[in-house]
């Protein structure tokens, strides 16, 4: 069976995160009592569908149960044989209408996970594939338009083994999360690319977000916003004075000037650069201020091409929103003193303002790959940072 690690008490905080490429985990990882065991020895370990995970007490995170449920659904998948991988079509592409041999193994993948309910086994893609489809779509985080391409079967593929690891990972990320608290919250879930506002349970609204690049990660912690800044300078950090704005200085004096920057002073060897508010700003209209070491920050941007992407890893590892301006009139919205017409005027006056929220708004940067959605839909999504491999070796090591 290769490397195992066995670990019995993982207490690990809500900003590390474990999930499995490598590695299998099995459920007794995640028992109580024995010390973390590692071996490079073949063993006979019982098979995990003869078990039912139940480690949830004492849990107060409501999704935990949720994909407690759904873990148990593909321990169940395991013990019957899982699912055969699809062969791989690379540029080709399914739809409906068509007849492949192709189109029969992807029946039988998505009947034995339960997605596609119907007994035809025949290479025609049919009415009820092409809704199957647009549901495992909508799970992986695709457009749901009911076309297959090589990147939904690079999902479809990953083996039930792989899933049932990154569901038990994830249960344990969410076991450590506190309870939801009363009133308005805001969840950035860096995987999903997408920021979720809450009132206390209830969801009021998602929206579509930009994160760090793999070299410049979006960091994962909790926080409290206090302050909305309309109109905003960007001062820009040293690295990227360093690394980017020198470079261009050098290349066009004139830089500066056509992009909206200006030099301040000079720290340490460098000029001290900001780029003033306008449409060309790199935060664009309005930032949203949770102050912490990170020097992390939810911001409008001008680049807004950018959100049309299923994955979205292109910021410094600030979070870009793709409705800003939405974000502002809630958070404002029992502000007499800010209407609306009166935000979207902040937003466009070139003066910078900052406003401080009437009561201070929870947020939560969060790293989860797997979890129930608001409709009963196990989502699955790639961990895009590598914390999964990080983490698996160093248990290894240790």
């Amino acid at each position: 069976m290769g490397t195992k690690i066995r670990i019995g008490a993982l207490a690990l905080a809500s900003t590390i995160f474990i999930a499995a490429e490598s590695f299998t985990i099995k459920p007794e990882r995640l028992q109580e009592n024995p010390a973390p065991v590692i071996t490079d020895q073949k063993e006979s370990v019982q098979t995990p569908s003869a078990k039912i995970h139940s480690g949830g007490q004492g849990v107060v995170y409501p999704q935990y149960f949720k994909l407690e449920n759904e873990l148990n659904r593909y321990y169940e998948i395991e013990r019957n044989g899982g699912w055969q991988k699809i062969a791989a079509i690379w540029k080709k592409h399914l739809w409906k209408g068509q007849s492949d041999p192709i189109v029969r193994q992807l029946k039988a993948r998505l009947h034995a996970s339960g997605d596609f309910k119907s007994d035809d086994q025949s290479e025609l893609f049919t009415e009820d594939l092409s809704a199957a489809v647009k549901r495992v779509q909508r799970q992986f985080g695709f457009k749901q338009d009911g076309i297959v391409n090589a990147g939904l079967v690079k999902e479809l593929n990953v083996p039930v083994e792989k899933r049932i690891d990154q569901l038990l990972v994830n249960l344990e990320r969410m076991k450590r999360m506190p309870a939801p608290t009363p009133g308005t919250r805001l969840v950035a879930n860096i995987p999903e690319f997408q920021l979720h506002v809450f009132e206390g349970t209830r969801k009021v609204f998602d929206m579509a977000i930009v994160v760090g690049t793999e070299g410049n990660k979006t960091v994962v912690f909790n926080d409290e916003m206090k302050h909305i800044v309309f109109s905003p300078y960007w001062n820009v950090p040293p690295s990227i004075v360093r690394e980017e704005i020198l470079p261009a200085m050098r290349k066009n004096r004139g830089y500066l000037r056509r992009n909206g920057y200006e030099q301040t002073g000079t720290e340490n060897g460098l000029p001290v650069i900001r780029q003033k508010p306008g449409p060309k700003n790199s935060l664009g209209l309005v930032k949203f201020v949770f102050p912490n070491s990170h020097n992390i920050y939810f911001h409008d941007t001008p680049a807004k091409s950018l959100f049309q992407f299923r994955k979205r890893a292109f910021s410094h590892g600030c979070i870009r929103l793709s409705e800003p301006a939405k974000l502002a009139k809630y958070l404002l919205r029992n502000s007499s003193n800010w209407t609306p017409e009166k935000i979207d005027r902040a937003m466009k006056t070139g003066k910078e303002q900052w406003v401080s929220l009437p009561e201070t708004v929870p947020v939560a940067i969060t790293y989860f790959t797997a979890w129930v959605d608001d409709d009963g839909l196990l989502n699955f999504r790639e961990d895009i940072y590598g914390h999964d491999r990080a983490m698996a070796k160093k248990i290894a090591r240790s």
